[in-house]
């Protein structure tokens, strides 16, 4: 079974660092809109989840199943976590920006082809490692995406905060 480059995870690790160090920014804002809270949990859950999925295949001494059944289990914990948030953030939110239903297709599509790349390893095919890599790599770049659209929503409602305080000042 070929092996993955190490670079993923440790570009994932990186960028799940830099979500939390925006949203500690602006924690009040985030968890008092849930379109915000579940943006925040979905964007994270799928870059643990990518960085997670790389230790895993690296680990040495695993069989080409070993690798599909945890790629599978982590993959579709994200992939819940994130339809699960998406739809919570479109019934219950107040900010709509970047919530639009293109971006719950998209992203699920991306973790349904992942977890069929996944299945595929499992039953020893060498393309279900490049399909799931494949999607593993567009979901962070819809990830990253989704982190772009989190701080932008989350500046835009907390610059409506600050212009509102400030009014009731003057």
């Amino acid at each position: 079974m070929a092996r993955l480059p190490g670079h993923g995870g440790r570009r994932a690790a990186a960028l799940t660092g830099l979500v939390f160090v925006a949203l500690s920014l602006n924690l009040n804002v985030v968890t008092q809109d849930a379109t915000h809270r579940y943006r925040a949990i979905g964007t994270l859950a799928g870059f643990i989840a990518s960085f997670t999925t790389c230790a895993l295949v690296l680990m040495g001494g695993q069989s080409h199943i070993a690798v599909g059944i945890e790629w599978v289990a982590v993959s579709l914990v994200a992939a819940c976590i994130y339809v699960y948030g998406y739809i919570e953030a479109i019934r219950t939110g107040k900010s709509s920006v970047g919530l639009r239903s293109a971006r719950l297709v998209i992203g699920t599509s991306l973790y349904g082809v992942e977890l069929i790349g996944a299945v595929l390893i499992i039953t020893g095919s060498l393309a279900g490692l490049y399909l799931a890599v494949t999607s593993m790599i567009i979901l962070l770049a819809f990830m990253m995406s989704g982190a772009w659209l989190l701080i932008v929503g989350v500046s835009a409602r907390g610059s409506d905060q600050t212009g509102a305080v400030g009014h009731d000042h003057a």
